[in-house]
């Protein structure tokens, strides 16, 4: 009985292993480049016109709308293939039960971390910029806690009332969807799946990009604008459990590395194009159809976007280097701090008028070191590398181990609650 038990759990929920390599080279610096875009994306935030944001410089500009647009549709496509990769190569190594619960401290203590100390100032910023605030910050951290609402009167969305993930909105669905998959993964190792997927990657790449479009497409038409990047990023990320280590799909993708380039460029041309000429005039007036031509491009421009990084990624990056570790331990350190360092930075800058070069320059760099030096306190203290999501690599005493576990496990309990119902 306990054989068949194992048999059954082996084949239903644990990935098929042939072929796994070792380790992916290539996907840990593509991780590291993406949130190091994410960063300057969220600096971008600031300047460019149009497009909402927690806080606005004065210096903007429409003109940098279509430099975003080179990254804006496959970025966070991206880090979601990568997640659900990164899932096939740890569901094979741990137990279902050590997966759900590592992972759950992994992705929420640095969350409810986030939420009470990393995001309020994006808060307060906002608030302050539009004349809603006249206190000092910690006069305005303490009404966080015992203000009955009159103060956050306009501002109540959020996981709690006035408290919200902002950024960190992509640790919260990533762990939504790690706990969601594992109740999928008897289909998702199945084998009509498997049989799906080596028929798939045999195809002509053009074929492959229609078939992995069609979902995006349909979840773009029909889906609340404000809204659909939940969707898509589980449909990402589960596409990225299947690719896997497939052998056919990364093979593919390596000897079309030139064709998915032209594409790419082609047709973001066309999205540009179509931003610049349509989108930003769109009204009642403007033709469906017309409309519809443009999904179309943009859902191409994010499917071959995706393929094109990885792509890339997989002929030139798959390679060892002494700085992929600390860049790799830097990523959510990095990710939790920018977008609140970015925005306390603009909104003390802009009282000094300097301008719409030296500002932003300025802001890029403070950014940059200011992130630095977070990484550097965080990666010295062991007690702070849990709240952002480094693993502490010292062996303490298995029973200290213990008690941090357990008290992990209960500080994420209301977070986890909270998220799911």
């Amino acid at each position: 009985m306990l054989v068949q038990s194992s048999n059954l759990i082996k084949k239903y929920f644990i990935p098929d292993q042939q072929g796994m390599p070792e380790r992916r080279y290539d996907l840990d610096w593509l991780r590291i480049l993406v949130f190091g875009l994410l960063i300057f994306y969220h600096i971008g935030m600031l300047y460019v016109a149009n497009w909402g944001f927690h806080f606005k410089s004065a210096y903007q500009s429409q003109t940098l709308a279509s430099l975003m647009l080179i990254v804006e549709p496959w970025r966070m496509a991206s880090l979601w293939i990568i997640s659900g990769i990164a899932i096939r190569f740890i569901l094979v190594r741990v137990s279902l039960v050590r997966y759900a619960f590592v992972r759950s401290l992994r992705l929420l203590l640095p969350l409810l971390f986030g939420i009470l100390v990393v995001v309020p100032p994006q808060l307060y910023v906002e608030m302050s910029a539009n004349g809603a605030l006249d206190m000092s910050y910690w006069q305005f951290y303490l009404a966080m806690f015992t203000d009955n609402g009159v103060i956050f009167e306009k501002y109540q969305a959020g996981i709690w009332p006035h408290w919200d993930v902002n950024h960190l909105w992509y640790l919260r669905s990533l762990w939504e969807y790690s706990l969601a998959i594992i109740v999928l993964l008897p289909l998702l190792n199945s084998s009509y799946i498997t049989s799906a997927c080596n028929w798939l990657f045999k195809q002509h790449i053009a074929v492959m990009i229609l078939i992995l479009s069609l979902p995006i497409f349909i979840i773009q038409i029909t889906w609340d604008p404000d809204t659909n990047r939940y969707p898509l990023g589980f449909i990402f990320l589960l596409y990225g459990y299947l690719i896997g280590w497939h052998a056919s799909f990364w093979q593919k993708l390596k000897v079309n590395v030139k064709p998915l380039l032209l594409s790419f460029v082609l047709l973001l041309i066309a999205l540009i194009y179509f931003y610049n000429t349509v989108w930003i005039k769109h009204n009642d007036a403007t033709p469906p159809w017309l409309m519809m031509i443009g999904m179309i491009i943009y859902t191409n421009v994010r499917v071959v976007g995706v393929l094109m990084v990885l792509a890339c990624a997989y002929k030139y990056l798959n390679r060892k280097s002494p700085l992929l570790n600390y860049f790799s331990d830097a990523v959510y350190p990095f990710y939790i701090v920018h977008q609140t360092i970015i925005i306390v930075l603009a909104y003390n800058l802009a009282p000094m008028a300097l301008g719409p070069v030296i500002e932003p320059i300025s802001v890029i760099l403070l950014t940059i070191a200011l992130c630095f030096i977070c990484f550097e306190v965080i990666r010295r203290i062991d007690i702070l590398k849990p709240l952002f999501g480094v693993k502490i690599k010292k062996h303490y005493h298995k029973g200290l181990q213990k008690i941090a576990y357990g008290c992990g496990g209960l500080l994420i309990i209301p977070i986890g609650l909270e998220v799911l119902l």
